[in-house]
């Protein structure tokens, strides 16, 4: 599933292509994905409207509307978004397009069908239903200390937890744990003060490189435990073995030893 560098990346694309254009109307093909209304229903609440906006809260992504409303867009597993004018460059797994005015279209592609679309009328309401936790880029250190001091359990089950924090998913949290050196089924409530002030500054460094790069994974660095995610892989400066275990319900690697 995309993580917040993912959406990241989505939201700009988003932006850049979306905003400020008169929505002429909405063509859907498949309205499995939509979830709070039929398609003929979300195709009218859109037309001749406009995108003013965006707003990424973790893994979500919300479009805002000229009417103040809201259309969240979840990507669940396999969507993806494609901006285009030539009907041959049509996504092959379209769900549905907002066909704007100058006769582009945005494209909302997802072959698994797993992703999360819905007309919101009020955003906040929505966010306090879920409910989600502060954006992992968003929050400050002093929050998230804060934050740590009232959990139990394991490290990666914090991290992965989306009330607690939005945005960090299995690859990132695995990662942020390597580079910290702290065993993903540390009990946060044993963490010292400094290894707790570890992890925020390695997850702030972390998603921002991963942003910055706009999550092209080919260009994170060598030394990243995402380049090497294989069980019994020992890495060059030789201080330990990859390990493989199920942690927080999830399938984690980690660096035998820690």
């Amino acid at each position: 599933m995309p993580e917040l560098p993912e959406v990241n990346t989505f939201q700009r694309y988003f932006d850049a292509s979306a905003l400020q254009q008169r929505i002429a109307r909405v063509d859907v093909h498949d309205d499995k994905i939509i979830r709070n209304m039929d398609g003929a229903s979300f195709a009218d609440r859109l037309q001749d409207r406009s995108f003013t906006g965006s707003y990424r809260r973790g893994k979500y992504l919300f479009a805002h509307l000229d009417n103040g409303h809201h259309v969240l867009l979840h990507f669940g597993m396999t969507g993806d978004i494609k901006y285009y004018e030539d009907p041959l460059d049509r996504p092959r797994h379209e769900r549905f397009a907002f066909v704007f005015e100058n006769g582009f279209q945005l494209g909302f592609d997802d072959p698994r069908k797993f992703a999360r679309i819905l007309y919101l009328e009020d955003l906040q309401a929505y966010i306090d239903s879920l409910p989600l936790g502060e954006d992992a880029l968003r929050i400050s250190e002093a929050d998230f200390l804060a934050l740590l001091q009232t959990k139990k359990g394991q490290l990666k089950a914090f991290l992965l937890n989306q009330q607690h924090l939005a945005g960090v998913g299995n690859l990132y949290a695995d990662e942020i744990c390597y580079q910290t050196r702290i065993h993903p089924a540390a009990r946060i409530e044993e963490l010292s003060l400094d290894e707790q002030k570890l992890i925020f500054a390695s997850m702030q460094q972390i998603l921002n490189y991963a942003v910055e790069k706009r999550a092209y994974y080919k260009d994170y660095p060598e030394d990243w435990l995402w380049q090497w995610r294989v069980e019994g892989f020992v890495p060059a400066d030789g201080r330990g073995v990859v390990k493989k275990a199920t942690i927080a319900g999830r399938t984690t690697y980690f660096l035998d030893g820690l």
